[in-house]
């Protein structure tokens, strides 16, 4: 029977690439989305792949929407923890509710999804869980203090658990993309990405979605099993961690 895995703001950017990947690697794939309802039935029927809409910063709609998940496909043995916003603001100007919102989804929404599926992974002695970080948690930068305090407890979230995970099989890991040819940085000024943007990538060009979901596809194979605690960067050669 097909591994069944969850990805997290799974039907736009580079979540889309990722659940297509795994699915076309043949595990049977549930694609959560928060809000944007045409764009998640246009991915469902364009790829076949089941959609669930739920909020990852609420723990109980985590909960309630992995159990529709679970009771619709069968138990979670992959989890991509993928989901972000940004609320961009220099800090003197970033309100408290720019700060709360990042923080909520893209640090607090790791431990919302991963905790409800981590009992079933210990006890079925099999799991992967993949977090996709970002370039600025390693590096940060100006004007997302939030984004990037979230992203680097991303990390942190990462290192730790695979502690905890080793001894019952389950792996959890971490991709730092960098500038990826995403809808939302293709948007960009062409001026701002060609001439402030790419000159500091030194393979010189972005990076596309579907090399972030082959490093996924890596992480969440049986032949990953050794690799836990790790991080992977992809950004092009524009930082070294």
């Amino acid at each position: 029977m097909a591994r069944v895995a969850i990805v997290t703001g799974g039907t736009r950017g580079i979540g889309a690439a990722i659940s297509k990947a795994l699915k076309a690697a043949g595990y049977t794939v549930a694609a959560n989305y928060a809000g944007n309802d045409e764009a998640a039935k246009a991915f469902a029927e364009e790829t076949g792949i089941a959609v669930f809409k739920w909020d990852v910063s609420s723990y109980e709609s985590c909960k309630e929407g992995i159990a529709r998940v679970e009771s619709d496909l069968g138990p979670v043995d992959v989890l991509v923890n993928n989901a972000g916003i940004t609320r961009d603001a220099m800090f003197h100007k970033m309100t408290p509710d720019q700060w709360k919102a990042v923080i909520d989804t893209n640090l607090s929404g790791l431990f919302n999804m991963t905790h409800p599926v981590w009992t079933g992974m210990r006890d079925r002695k099999f799991g992967r869980v993949i977090n996709i970080s970002s370039i600025n948690g390693q590096k940060g930068q100006a004007g997302q203090a939030n984004y990037s305090a979230a992203k680097a407890g991303d990390l942190g979230f990462t290192k730790a658990l695979a502690q905890e995970g080793a001894r019952a099989g389950i792996t959890v890991n971490a991709i730092c993309p960098g500038y990826i040819g995403t809808e939302m940085v293709r948007a960009i000024d062409e001026k701002v990405l060609n001439e402030r943007i790419i000159p500091q990538i030194p393979v010189g060009r972005l990076g596309e979605p579907e090399e972030i979901a082959r490093c996924v596809l890596f992480l969440a194979g049986e032949e990953a099993g050794f690799i836990t605690g790790a991080t992977i960067t992809a950004n092009g050669g524009q930082y070294f961690a």
